[in-house]
């Protein structure tokens, strides 16, 4: 028996033109693209299982994005900041180093 989300997306107008928009950007993120699939699949009354089959990806991550979206709707898509050491390096400070090695 399929899992029904108690999460049931319904969206603005706004916001599913933004989301559609960031759906067909190629040069956002990956990340910013799929999450705004999982969206509007979710929108569109489909489940975590069938959303996950559609974009390759595991149930549980969709089951994130749509309760992300739920509470906090487009802000929830945002990456938050992440735990650990920060970095002692910028990334032009690596392509730098690389470069001496080379």
């Amino acid at each position: 028996m399929p899992r029904k989300s108690p999460f049931a997306i319904r969206l603005s107008r706004e916001e599913r033109q933004m989301l559609e928009q960031r759906s067909r950007q190629y040069t956002l993120p990956y990340r910013e693209v799929v999450r705004a699939k999982i969206v509007l699949l979710a929108a569109d009354g489909l489940e975590n299982k069938e959303i996950g089959e559609r974009l390759d990806m595991p149930r549980p991550v969709v089951s994130k994005w749509r309760q992300r979206f739920f509470r906090d709707r487009v802000a929830g898509l945002e990456e938050l900041p992440r735990g650990g050491r920060p970095s002692r390096f910028s990334p032009s400070d690596r392509r730098a180093r690389e470069s001496d090695r080379v």
